[in-house]
């Protein structure tokens, strides 16, 4: 199970800070990807960026050195950090994992969260 937060209406140029916790991952060893996409109403969705349990990155253009994506795993969860905002990137972010065991380049994300709404404001 997925479940983001951190959501919310801010002014352009502003910043966030989503968080995705992830459950059922089990073993202090574990290993999965996890993964940000974004979605506005009537675009195709779009991949944020990814990270590995080791913590390497790798980021899509809407990232475009303004967002950064970290996790701490002992808590299973994984951040988004959004600088410099524009009402283009208001969306519904959502965050998504791999099988255990896999990674961000040899397993597809499986699991997928509800999302939590990103509003820029001009």
């Amino acid at each position: 199970q997925l479940v983001e937060s951190g959501g919310g209406s801010v002014q352009a140029g502003g910043s966030l800070r989503l968080s995705c916790s992830a459950s059922g991952y089990t073993g202090r060893r574990s290993t999965y990807c996890m993964g940000w996409f974004r979605q506005a109403p009537g675009k195709a969705r779009e991949g944020i960026g990814s990270i590995e349990t080791d913590g390497t990155t790798y980021y899509g253009d809407p990232a475009k050195g303004r967002f950064t994506i970290s996790r701490d795993n002992a808590k299973n969860t994984m951040y988004l950090q959004l600088n410099s905002l524009k009402p283009e990137d208001t969306a519904m972010y959502y965050c998504a994992t791999g099988p255990q065991g896999g990674t961000c380049r040899t397993a597809p994300f499986e699991y997928w969260g509800q999302g939590t709404q990103v509003t820029v404001t001009s």
